[in-house]
């Protein structure tokens, strides 16, 4: 029983630190380094799965997030991509090898939602994308939506989708969209709620040259 109750309370204690641990992401890129047009973005968008394990800077992967759902009118909220209805439902999540982090664009930051290198439970059984130093999961809250809420969610995670193939593109790094991942280890590890849909996911990565 002390063992059992000692555990929980380890368990909450890691949780606790997990949450509380933020890590402040620099201001993403204006893009003025990146010469690609978004006409050419388009040409070149492709959906790639051989990756190099370097590690992206701080920068990119700000930019790259803001690029999905960042704030894009601090006046109105208005984010970089449509939703039904605005309700903006999308909620950005990036798993690494030093844990996930949950993506708060209003203070363009990441918290740390779990310990645990969840890259693996991202790829699931296509183990290509567990080699990708960063795995982006896209989850709706279907809460805020009353009938069609799945449609209405997965064409927001759509949009979300193709502006980080863009952006990835404009910044010469390589992925694919994918659906396929385990969702049940994932919900569980990044405390989403029963609402909460995981719709897909990014492996974000170098070109393995």
């Amino acid at each position: 029983m002390r063992k059992a109750i000692f555990t929980l309370a380890l368990t909450a204690s890691c949780m606790l630190s997990c949450a509380q641990e933020t890590i402040n992401l620099p201001a993403p890129s204006n893009g003025s380094e990146y010469d690609m047009s978004l006409m050419q973005a388009l040409q070149q968008r492709r959906s790639e799965r051989s990756y190099a394990d370097t590690e992206l800077s701080s920068q990119q992967l700000s930019t790259i997030l803001w690029a999905a759902c960042g704030i894009s009118d601090e006046k109105t909220g208005k984010i970089t991509a449509p939703s039904a209805m605005n309700k903006q439902d999308i909620t950005i999540y990036v798993c690494r090898k030093d844990g996930a982090w949950q993506y708060d664009n209003k203070s363009n930051s990441l918290t740390k939602v779990s310990g645990k290198d969840l890259r693996g439970a991202v790829a699931s059984r296509q183990a290509f994308a567990a080699t990708a130093p960063v795995s982006i999961v896209i989850v709706s809250d279907q809460s805020k939506y009353g009938v069609k809420a799945l449609e209405f969610g997965a064409m927001s995670a759509g949009y979300v989708s193709q502006n980080i193939y863009l952006a990835c593109t404009a910044m010469g790094l390589y992925t694919v969209a994918r659906a396929t991942m385990d969702i049940d280890v994932l919900r569980q590890e990044l405390g989403l709620k029963d609402t909460d849909l995981p719709l897909l996911n990014h492996p974000i990565a170098f070109p393995n040259k």
